[in-house]
């Protein structure tokens, strides 16, 4: 088959393994921005500096405070989904019943503003960061190096058990509910604005979550956020606004499109999701998996 088209096999499976790559970090950072936006109706534009956060918050704590990276994984998606909230409570609680824009514009504002302070202290070139779990495996038509299959596999985890988390569990029933009658959810006894703010929070963390694993496969720099989000937002779009089994599987099934793009036609590599975007919304304004309101 490959003899036919004409592509050597390392090429097209290297590829494929770096959609499925990007397409992991698609997945999680589009999970991130669906959870906050189906339950909390707010369009999160800071959601590529807080990815940018974790991968500094791993960066830093590796090399001013000498732990781990396999620490990191747990505590940074903590320290910055904190200050998440602190961000929700703070600016965001006030725009709740205004409209998206007011949220877009916010959080728009925000980014630039934590981009910045970031670029100031850290200037513009990209921090080196080691492989936590160096080496690979050979598996004949390709070398697979051990982290990037641990990137695919954790992201694959996270993404699952998020969406059983919300679809599946108690949990996410009172999450669904508070965002259609939150009235009769604060009836019930629950604290909806304490729901809300913790919703939010974790959203972030999920952004953080794939910082601190984007940090060994890529330079660290303050430009990384920002440089990434417009394509979460395209794959957001595509799978549905707020569907959370959208964002997961739309996500890695652009990633391996984008991957494949780039052996059998490189030069739409970087246009072919929004091309693809496009026709969903000519087609489906709502997204492949999203509801009609």
């Amino acid at each position: 088959m490959f003899e036919l088209l004409g592509i050597p096999p390392q090429a097209f499976f290297g590829q494929l393994l770096l959609g499925l790559i990007n397409g992991a970090f698609y997945a999680l950072l589009s999970l991130g921005l669906a959870v906050i936006f189906g339950l909390l109706n707010v369009i999160n534009f800071t959601h590529g500096a807080q990815y940018m956060m974790g991968a500094f918050g791993a960066w830093m704590l590796l090399n001013w405070l000498g732990l781990p990276f396999w620490v990191s994984l747990v505590i940074v998606p903590i320290l910055v989904g904190a200050f998440g909230m602190l961000l929700e409570r703070v600016f965001l609680k006030h725009l709740y019943h205004l409209d998206h824009l007011y949220g877009l514009l916010l959080t728009f504002g925000l980014a630039l503003i934590i981009e910045g302070l970031y670029r100031r202290q850290f200037g513009s070139s990209g921090q080196p960061f080691e492989n936590p779990l160096p080496g690979g495996t050979n598996l004949g038509f390709m070398f697979l190096p051990h982290y990037r299959a641990f990137i695919i596999g954790a992201s694959l985890v996270v993404c699952l058990a998020t969406w059983y988390m919300i679809e599946r569990t108690k949990l996410g029933s009172y999450l669904r509910a508070a965002t259609e009658r939150p009235d009769l959810v604060q009836a019930m006894g629950v604290n909806v604005p304490r729901m809300i703010t913790l919703t939010y929070g974790f959203g972030v963390g999920l952004a953080a979550l794939a910082g601190v694993l984007a940090a060994p496969a890529y330079q660290v720099n303050p430009t990384m956020g920002s440089n990434l989000i417009i394509v979460v937002f395209a794959v957001v779009v595509i799978g549905g606004m707020g569907s959370i089994l959208g964002s997961i599987l739309t996500g890695f099934g652009l990633g391996i499109i984008e991957g494949l793009t780039k052996v059998f036609y490189p030069e739409a590599s970087s246009t072919v999701i929004f091309v693809i975007m496009a026709i969903v919304l000519m087609l489906k304004p709502a997204g492949l998996f999203g509801k009609q309101k």
